[in-house]
This record gives C-alpha cells, sequence and structure tokens, in this order.
C-alpha cells in the first residue's frame, strides 16, 4: 500500500488492494497462501544495517513509521524536551520471525546456536524500545499487547497521558509482521482466514455476504499526539483533533465477540462519552471489519445499539478491504486512515463489496472512495479474548 502516509492514503482513496499471493516463504500446502506483504519496505533507508540485523522485521516497521511520523510533524527531540516526549507502541505478536529462526536453530544446531538477540528481537515491546532509543524520547514509554485491538488501546492511553499532563508529545501506534510459517498456519487453523487463493486482490471483503475470513496483512502505523497548547505554540500541522477513547471486555469466550455486539457497542459508547459528543455527531465510523462472517455481523449489530435511527445515515467502510488485518497494527493504520479522511473530507471505500448481506445493512461506502465532510469519526478495534478499544477524533478547526 506504500510506505508514509501519502502514499498510503492515495492508495486507500484509489480503492488499490495490497493483497497478493505471499512471498516470504514457501506457502505450499497452506490453505491459505495470500497476504498484504509490506513489500517496498527496505529497513536499510531507515537505519544501518547492523542496527537492522538486531530488530525484528516488526520492531524495523515501527521505527521506520515513528522516524516518518516526526518528520512530518517538524518535531525534533533533544536535551530540552527529551522527558516530555513519550512512546507507546502496542504490537499483538511481536517478534514470531526471530522466534520461528531461533526454535529452528535450537532444534538443528543445538542450544549455543541460539542469538545472544533472540530475547530482545522477540519480545513485544521492543518495538516501543528500538523508537524510543532511536528518537532519544525519554517520556512515558509502553507497549500494549491486546491483540487486535493493541494499536488503538496505545493510542488511547497516551491520549490519557497528555490529558493528564504528564508528557507534552506521545508517538504512538501499532506495529505488527506476523506474515510466518506459523503465523499463517496459526489463523488458518482456526479458519479465521480467506482461502480465496486464486484472486487475492479481491479475498479480503468485509460486510460482503460471500466473505469467507480475513487476509493478514503487516506494517505499522505511528501518531505523534501533541497537547493542543504545545501543537499550537510551535506551529504545527495539525490533521486533527482526537476527542474520546472508551474500552470494553466482552467477558464472553477467547475468540468469538458476543453475539448482540454487547461489548463493542459499550466501547463505543464509552469513546462518545469521553468525547463529550452525541451520537449524531459522527459522520464516519472506520469498523473494525475483519471480513470473518461472525465479526462483521456482529459489528453491524453494535453499531445498530449505538446509533439506532442514525446508523442508517452514517457512513462505514473497513479499509481492512485493502489492507488485509494488521492484527495489533491493525488499528494504528486506521486510525491514520480515519484521521485523514477528516482532514481531506474524503471517505475511503470498502472494496470488494459485491453481494449484501441481509444481516449487514449499513452504508459500507462500497467499492470508491466517497467525497463527503467528515466532522467526526469513530476508529473501532476489536481483540480477541473479548477486549475493545474505540477512538474518537474531529476535523480540526
Amino acid at each position: 500500500m506504500g510506505v508514509g502516509h501519502e502514499a498510503f492514503w492515495q492508495a486507500l482513496v484509489a480503492g488499490k488492494s495490497g493483497i497478493s499471493h505471499i512471498a516470504q516463504f514457501d506457502c505450499r500446502g497452506y490453505a491459505t497462501r495470500i497476504a498484504g506483504e509490506a513489500r517496498d519496505f527496505d529497513p536499510r533507508e531507515w537505519m544501518e544495517p547492523k542496527a537492522a540485523k538486531r530488530m525484528d522485521r516488526f520492531a524495523q516497521f515501527a521505527v521506520a513509521a515513528a522516524l516518518t511520523a516526526c518528520q512530518d510533524a517538524g518535531l525534533s527531540i533533544d536535551d530540552s524536551n527529551a522527558d516530555r516526549v513519550g512512546v507507546i507502541v502496542g504490537s499483538g505478536i511481536g517478534g514470531i520471525w526471530t522466534w520461528e529462526h531461533q526454535f529452528d536453530a535450537l532444534r538443528n544446531r543445538g542450544p549455543d546456536r541460539v542469538s545472544p538477540f533472540f530475547v530482545p528481537m522477540m519480545i513485544a515491546n521492543m518495538a516501543a524500545g528500538q523508537v524510543s532509543i532511536v528518537l532519544g524520547a525519554k517520556g512515558p514509554g509502553s507497549c500494549v499487547t491486546t491483540a487486535c485491538a493493541s494499536g488503538a488501546h496505545a493510542i488511547g492511553d497516551a491520549f490519557q497521558i497528555l490529558r493528564r499532563g504528564e508528557a507534552d508529545v506521545m508517538l504512538a501506534g501499532g506495529s505488527e509482521a506476523a506474515i510466518t510459517p506459523m503465523g499463517i498456519a496459526g489463523f488458518g487453523a482456526l479458519r479465521a482466514l480467506s482461502t480465496r487463493n486464486d484472486e487475492p486482490e479481491r479475498a479480503s471483503r468485509p460486510f460482503d455476504a460471500l466473505r469467507d475470513g480475513f487476509v493478514m496483512g503487516e506494517g505499522a502505523g505511528v501518531l505523534v499526539l501533541e497537547t493542543e497548547g504545545h501543537a499550537v505554540a510551535r506551529g504545527a500541522h495539525i490533521y486533527g483533533e482526537l476527542v474520546g477513547y472508551g474500552m470494553s471486555a466482552d467477558a464472553f469466550h477467547i475468540t468469538e465477540p458476543a453475539p448482540e455486539g454487547d461489548g463493542p457497542a459499550r466501547a463505543m459508547q464509552a469513546a462518545l462519552r469521553s468525547a463529550g459528543m452525541r451520537p449524531e455527531e459522527v459522520d464516519y465510523i472506520n469498523a473494525h471489519g475483519t471480513g470473518t462472517p461472525l465479526n462483521d455481523r456482529v459489528e453491524t449489530k453494535a453499531i445498530h445499539t449505538v446509533f439506532g435511527g442514525h446508523a442508517g445515515r452514517l457512513a462505514v467502510s473497513s479499509t481492512k478491504s485493502m489492507t488485509g488485518h494488521l492484527l495489533g497494527a491493525a488499528a494504528a493504520v486506521e486510525m491514520v486512515a480515519t484521521v485523514l479522511a477528516c482532514y481531506h473530507s474524503i471517505i475511503p471505500p470498502t472494496i470488494n463489496y459485491e453481494n449484501p448481506d441481509p444481516e449487514c445493512d449499513l452504508d459500507y461506502v462500497a467499492n470508491r472512495a466517497r467525497e463527503a465532510p467528515v466532522r467526526a469519526a469513530l476508529c473501532n478495534a476489536y481483540g480477541f479474548g473479548g477486549q475493545n478499544a474505540v477512538l474518537a477524533v474531529k476535523a480540526w478547526e
């Protein structure tokens, strides 16, 4: 889908699919052989080769995304402000590539062949740690691991840190690189992945009646969050205003959402309360919209519960139809899309929406981007274990 927010946004608006046949490993014999790989990414553009070798791919993604975000924001970090700049980067799985390669070394060559960098490359908090080290950010630092809600929780937690006055700036988002033999095999064993291998670009089809599962994606999204006073004082280019954060737990099942969408509904309601917004003020929802039969039906129910008669007037789209599902990075990348929708007054589409499902009866912005004012929007994220997070954003005026 491109490196950097401009290339990413242009791809979204064009309705481009980033899904293709997997090239990172030989997936013959796998039920699913397609994914959204970040093929344009070269870590050497962002770091020295030696540093890259000591980072798992998910950490490389996070560092590149953070450097890009700081460059776009015109943000410099030095001794004068380092302790007021923090980092929270979520990851659902962490360094699974490293884990698999090092397990092979252990099994085939013995314990003395395991790399001394195995642990600091594999652990999920290392994306946040590497970003802090590279940027020299000494403020609040953390990692959130709540499966597919990780990126949203990271941004929401950073938002609350800023509201509490504990930092002036937070780098927040998510990173994931789980297109690996075990990653694809594991989600395949859950029967969660699409097996539409013969037409990869049409495989991710959220809310469509013929959807058959999600498509794995990889990448990272990082946002520069600042207090209003700090951003205005330094003349920052402001894309939007983060105004609300809500979260909830389904307390229902390890992988399935509660059938009536109670948990997602409560998270959306909490985000609206946090933002001080009425449901009818929302113009757009960037849906979790995975393309699994159950998730899309339940999320639609939850939206009806929260928005009532206004639900039919909402624009709802799933950018996973183009990017695939980035797991712990999904909501962070989708928050970038949501903010840019407000900024540009363009709503990205849900591509591959061809067969209406009677149980998914909202306006899913089918197949083509739509020019329309987006004064306020929600970004939904729901994770295995029933952990839900929703972010609310407004256009900056």
